[in-house]
């Protein structure tokens, strides 16, 4: 049942402040954002992700393990696994009565690359944005 994509295509993780991005380019990633965009699913997706099997494409974390986190309904819970199924931040599988979520660690990768800045870059002061302060 595993809708697993390949491998992102080449230059997808140029940064924004490194060259601008094309249209298509811009509605791809806006669909990561915009999934991860709403409280619950950046928990979900935090919760996947700091389980160990959540890590593992493949081995998952149950929506079992999932639901208790919240305060609302196992209905909404599906709803926002589906969304961020469909923005390919997570994939899944049944296992009997139950699915099994992971990160896509790749789309992961892709949505955190754009935002990175380069050293160049600066805010006014010495230090470069994104360096390390004591």
């Amino acid at each position: 049942m595993s809708k697993q994509q390949g491998p992102p295509p080449a230059g997808c993780c140029t940064p924004l402040t490194a060259e601008p991005i094309s249209e298509a380019g811009a509605a791809e990633l806006a669909r990561g954002f915009k999934a991860l965009a709403d409280p619950i699913r950046l928990r979900l997706l935090s919760l996947i992700g700091a389980h160990a099997g959540g890590r593992q494409v493949g081995a998952g974390v149950c929506v079992c393990e999932l639901t208790g986190a919240f305060a609302v309904t196992a209905p909404t819970i599906s709803h926002h696994l589906k969304v961020l199924r469909q923005a390919g931040l997570i994939d899944s599988e049944r296992r009997g009565t139950w699915v099994y979520y992971w990160i896509v660690p790749h789309a992961l990768k892709q949505l955190a690359g754009v935002l990175a800045l380069p050293d160049t870059v600066t805010d006014g002061a010495t230090t470069p944005v994104g360096a390390d302060y004591p």
